[in-house]
């Protein structure tokens, strides 16, 4: 073999069994998951046999299971629209030089570095109906005679205040995006819009958002696939009880308290064939956009 040829081969000899063992972690428990969500699987009532739609019928059956899909309907829409607006706005402030802006970045940032438990916990004492900072605050400018319980009374004001953190802890991602993007715009573009007259609204609207939308559409994906996926804040501000749950917290309920693993098997194939449609849908239809702006 000839020697330039091999160097130039060899760094693709030495990874390509990382590249098939990272692909082997995905494709194989992906299949292992479509192929038992046909499969009645419970290991208190054995055997496991072919049950064939019986898991996805069984579940659409529960009222609890219907409560969470719709729940999750609404923490995705919400957290989709919320994040990539106030991580525009929050993208768009600094982009300007201003006095502690690196400062103000990091406070940006942190909820979304911080694990999703430990700011449900930091959220959980907030809403806490003892001492919780809501009620005292609320209290205290007379907006309530007394302190309330929050969460787990009213199906859509829990759903809304276990929305809040969600959208608390993912929209940093989001203005980080938009922030790159809105940094790469070349200044000349501004320039010239000035020089014609176009005000700072004209500006954003006719040369910001079309040049935005790619890093829009990859925002609002990250953003959809958090939001189908929230566990976390559902189970620490609101347990397991069906008013604020979602699909994967009823996932988890299926599975580990239920040890139903078919069920779990068959919602976990839901979740991820609705991830992967609504963001494909998704980004083809920003990029689509993008492409007619330009």
């Amino acid at each position: 073999m000839n020697p330039t040829l091999g160097r130039r081969l060899l760094p693709y000899i030495l990874i390509s069994p990382l590249v098939v063992f990272i692909g082997a972690l995905s494709f194989v428990p992906t299949v292992d998951t479509t192929v038992e969500a046909f499969f009645q699987v419970m290991p208190l009532n054995p055997p496991t046999r072919f049950t064939g739609f019986g898991n996805f019928r069984r579940l659409f059956a529960n009222p609890v299971f219907v409560t969470s899909w719709v729940n999750t309907v609404v923490y995705a829409a919400i957290g989709v629209v919320l994040s990539v607006v106030i991580g525009i706005v929050i993208a768009t402030s600094l982009k300007r030089g201003f006095r502690f802006r690196g400062v103000v970045l990091a406070l940006v940032v942190l909820p979304w570095a911080l694990p999703a438990v430990v700011e449900a916990v930091i959220w959980n004492w907030i809403y806490d109906p003892n001492f919780g900072v809501l009620n005292s605050a609320l209290h205290s400018a007379h907006v309530i005679g007394g302190y309330h319980v929050w969460l787990g009374l009213n199906r859509w004001l829990t759903v809304t205040l276990i929305e809040i953190v969600q959208v608390w802890q993912i929209t940093p991602l989001s203005a980080l995006i938009i922030l790159a993007a809105l940094q790469a715009i070349p200044p000349t573009l501004y320039e010239a819009a000035r020089v014609d007259g176009a005000s700072s609204w004209q500006s954003f609207r006719r040369i910001s958002l079309p040049m935005l939308r790619p890093a829009i559409a990859v925002a609002a994906v990250q953003a959809l696939v958090l939001s189908l996926n929230i566990f976390d804040q559902a189970y620490i501000l609101n347990g397991i009880a069906p008013l604020g749950s979602s699909v994967m917290l009823q996932t988890y309920v299926t599975t580990f308290q239920n040890l139903d693993f078919g069920g779990g098997y068959a919602l976990s194939l839901m979740v991820t064939v609705a991830t992967a449609l609504l963001s494909m849908a998704l980004l083809a239809l920003l990029y689509r956009r993008t492409e007619a702006a330009a």
